[in-house]
């Protein structure tokens, strides 16, 4: 066993964790977070994407050790006072969503991409949006929801 602290959605969290478990099954099993998704286990899917750090990773490729004095976003950390971020918002406005398994880790790299580029072209977004696959919906509304939660976020949204 293993000590960890780390802070997860604004919540500081001192931890006992199995050496052994992957920083996915830590969210979802040990803090009850289940809108980080298990998709292909090997980093190639982009299901698991969180914000550590200030970078969007692949959760399934980390040790919960790995994550000790960490600050982690998952899904559930955008929403603010009741209500959803401006890209969850976009990504139903524009349809970009369909079975919704990838979608959580595409709004993630959604998020840590324009935390970084307030400002990206199309190119950069699907640049951005690179280490994740989406097999329902199609790239190209994802796309246009990420250019929809540009004007929602200059609209005085977060």
């Amino acid at each position: 066993m293993k000590k960890i602290s780390l802070n997860v959605n604004g919540k500081d969290y001192n931890l006992e964790i199995d050496e052994n478990i992957r920083l996915l099954d830590l969210l979802r099993e040990e803090l009850g977070l289940i809108g980080v998704k298990e998709g292909c286990s090997e980093g190639e899917c982009g299901a698991c994407s969180i914000i550590m750090d200030g970078e969007v990773v692949n959760s399934c490729l980390i040790m919960g050790f790995q994550a000790n004095g960490s600050k982690i976003i998952t899904i559930e950390g955008l929403e603010e006072n009741g209500e959803i971020h401006p890209i969850q918002q976009a990504f139903i406005d524009v349809g970009a969503v369909q079975c919704g398994y990838c979608t959580p880790g595409m709004i993630m790299a959604v998020k840590a991409l324009l935390d970084k580029n307030p400002e990206p072209t199309r190119e950069e977004i699907r640049e951005g949006i690179s280490g994740n696959l989406c097999r329902c919906t199609g790239y190209n509304k994802i796309i246009d929801a990420t250019e929809k939660a540009l004007i929602y976020m200059k609209e005085g949204a977060r």
